[in-house]
This record gives structure tokens, C-alpha cells and sequence, in this order.
């Protein structure tokens, strides 16, 4: 994706931090000739070489499953907290336009259909983390029925990532006073808040920096 540098994200290990929050991702593939995309919960390995690995599972009927049986070159998008900005909120311009302020992290890798005895493996290592904050966490019991069927209907996989690239744009190309008026307008919104947030520490860092 277009990464300006003021954007740019290339902490591993922050992006790794991200994705595990933001872990419902986009994986693209090109199938039969077009891009195809499925929306899956995926788990991050980060020990698995430098970049780490995606986990997850899906239906055996997803195209998805044919790309990856075939060691498919995968784009995992993850997507994180936006909010439009209004070119009202900052100081005087005449000059200045509309934009939308978000969070995004792509995760490039060679993907492999996992065998079916590492699929229960799989099932566990997803449940348990979409669990981890509830108290008490629900458990996954895979009976022998349940096991069979499951073997029958999805498919376990990894993504092993060579590459990493985010992009939060949190209007780090405004002044500061620009970025603060942002801010406290996207503050009063349910919707805006999280990006405010984001914003808060990005200038935060940036103003220690100096």
C-alpha cells in the first residue's frame, strides 16, 4: 500500500501487537486468474522466523483452501480504528480538504494447508485467545464425533509472513495545534474516541522526540 514516511509503522513488534488486537483479517489471494478475498480469524505465531506466522482455519469449500493447498502468495489485511476528519477542525486554511484518519497493518506471506491431525491443535490455539478475556473462559471439548466432522468440513492453515508494512495515518502531517483540535472533536464521539487515542500517542512520541 501507499506509505508516506510520516505514516509509516516498522516496529515488528508493535505491528505484531496490532494484528493480535485486530485479529478478524482480509486474506487476498489471486484465484483463477482474479483477486479473491475471505474474512477470517487468524492467530499470530510471532516466534516463527523474523516476521512470525498467521494460524487459522476455514471451510474446506472456500476457494481459499485450493490456494493454499498450492503454497498461494497471501495478503492478510488487518484493519484497525478510523474516522473522517473534517478540514472545520483545524486552524484557518483555505487550502485545507476533507481525509479520513485510520489504522492498517498488511502482512505478506507463502501460505500451506496444515495436516488434518494439527487441526484440533488449531481450533484450541483460536478459541483460546478470542476467550482470554472472558472470566471464566469458555473451553473447547472436541468430542470424537465433533473431531470427525470437523476434519470433514474445515481445513487448517499458516501463513508464513516475509514481510510487514502498517500505515497510521493520524494526521502526523498537521501542526500540532491542528492535531489537537482533531483530537478533542473526534474525543466527543463514540466512533472517533479509539482514533483519538491513537492520535494522542503517535504526537505523544512525536513531542518527546524532539
Amino acid at each position: 500500500m501507499y506509505i508516506p514516511e510520516h505514516f509509516a509503522e516498522t516496529n515488528i513488534p508493535r505491528l505484531h501487537e496490532f494484528m493480535r488486537r485486530n485479529s478478524f483479517a482480509t486474506l487476498v489471494t489471486q484465484h483463477g486468474g482474479a483477486p479473491y478475498a475471505s474474512h477470517l480469524h487468524v492467530v499470530l505465531d510471532e516466534k516463527a522466523g523474523a516476521h512470525g506466522a498467521l494460524i487459522g482455519h476455514m471451510p474446506r469449500k472456500d476457494a481459499l483452501c485450493q490456494d493454499f493447498a498450492g503454497g498461494a502468495e497471501v495478503l492478510a489485511i488487518f484493519h484497525g480504528p478510523h474516522a473522517y476528519v473534517s478540514p472545520a477542525w483545524y486552524e484557518p486554511n483555505p487550502m485545507a480538504v476533507p481525509t479520513w484518519n485510520y489504522t492498517a497493518v498488511h502482512a505478506y506471506g507463502k501460505a500451506r494447508i496444515l495436516p488434518n491431525e494439527e487441526l484440533a491443535d488449531v481450533l484450541h490455539r483460536q478459541v483460546d485467545e478470542a476467550e482470554n478475556s472472558n472470566s471464566p473462559p469458555w473451553k473447547l471439548n472436541l468430542t470424537p464425533a465433533m473431531r470427525e466432522r470437523a476434519l470433514g468440513a474445515l481445513a487448517g492453515f499458516e501463513i508464513t509472513l516475509h514481510r510487514i508494512e502498517g500505515k497510521f495515518k493520524l494526521s502526523q502531517n498537521r501542526t500540532e495545534q491542528d492535531r489537537r483540535n482533531v483530537i478533542a472533536h473526534l474525543s466527543q464521539s463514540e466512533h472517533g474516541r479509539e482514533v483519538a487515542d491513537w492520535m494522542t500517542e503517535a504526537l505523544d512520541k512525536q513531542l518527546e522526540r524532539k
